[in-house]
């Protein structure tokens, strides 16, 4: 009996050292070497691991940099010098990427949408009040405004106004998506800066019916489809929707007789501190910086 367990131990034993001399063997035929600038261009990005450059972080983005497939420009956290540098060490181009921000598709606040309940839940969350009937806003389709979105936003550039809507800092938007994921509602979209004309409105519901719910709802009128150039705005369930594909045609003429104001040109501008561009209203808001 005893020499059966040596012999099994013995077997077992064999059978270990024969395959790790095979993997080990295995592992240095077949590795790949790694391209060391990776590591250097990965310490020179931002290490958000936000996911804004399409990549699910910071290293991923480093390895296609050093491939040479994408252009330093698609970080979008990174700043100007930081992007001069990585592009100076690959000895490549920044290169140019137009800047993205999120946008809320609805502007039914406080001040506009009508309130059916009041939500006394523990969970003051969006996503908790979502789970009650769809919330307590007689436009099933509105933001809750309890600010999910603004918890979600690693970079602080959504606050939420006194009308209980949230507001995007352009100018701190980095495109990362986290809004949008958070969103119950599915209201945010990343949009390119030149995509100035917007529908805040998701309201399906007919003419009156939305209008009784919220005062800023599109009632598929159809004036802007009439104002504006041929195939850029269809009425489709009962709300204007814009062909994108054709952006180039945009204009602010679109949104002239709307008469809830429902669709809106919105301005990407510049201010200094401590004036920031804010979307989706398409207007100039105070923004407190932080104290020094």
């Amino acid at each position: 009996m005893f020499n059966e367990i040596i012999i099994s131990v013995s077997i077992l034993v064999g059978l270990g050292l024969f395959f790790a001399t095979v993997i080990a063997v295995a592992y240095k035929k077949l590795r790949v070497e790694e391209d060391p600038r990776i590591d250097k261009v990965e310490g020179m990005l931002p290490h958000a691991n936000c996911g804004a450059c399409g990549q699910p972080g910071c290293r991923a983005f480093a390895e296609l940099l050093v491939a040479g497939t994408e252009s330093p420009s698609r970080c979008t956290v990174s700043s100007a010098e930081g992007l001069q540098q990585i592009a100076t060490f690959l000895g490549v181009d920044t290169g140019a990427q137009e800047k993205i921000v999120a946008r809320l598709l609805c502007a039914g606040g406080k001040r506009e949408a009508q309130n059916l309940a009041d939500y006394k839940g523990n969970l003051r969350t969006c996503r908790g009040e979502s789970v009650v009937t769809g919330g307590p806003k007689a436009c099933s389709w509105g933001c809750l405004g309890l600010g999910d979105c603004e918890v979600a936003c690693d970079f602080d550039a959504i606050y939420m106004n006194d009308d209980g809507l949230p507001v995007v800092i352009a100018d701190r938007c980095v495109a990362c998506n986290d809004c949008v994921e958070a969103c119950p509602k599915g209201l945010f979209e990343l949009m390119p800066v030149s995509q100035k004309l917007i529908v805040q409105c998701k309201s399906l519901l007919e003419g009156d019916l939305a209008l009784n719910k919220c005062s800023v709802a599109c009632t598929a009128c159809g004036r802007c489809v009439a104002d504006s150039a041929p195939g850029l705005i269809a009425i489709e369930n009962n709300l204007a929707v814009i062909n994108y594909e054709l952006n180039h045609l945009s204009s602010i003429d679109a949104t002239r007789r709307c008469p809830t104001d429902a669709i809106v040109w919105v301005e990407y501008q510049q201010f200094e501190a401590p004036y920031k561009t804010t979307l989706p209203l398409g207007r100039v808001e105070r923004f407190e910086p932080d104290e020094q």
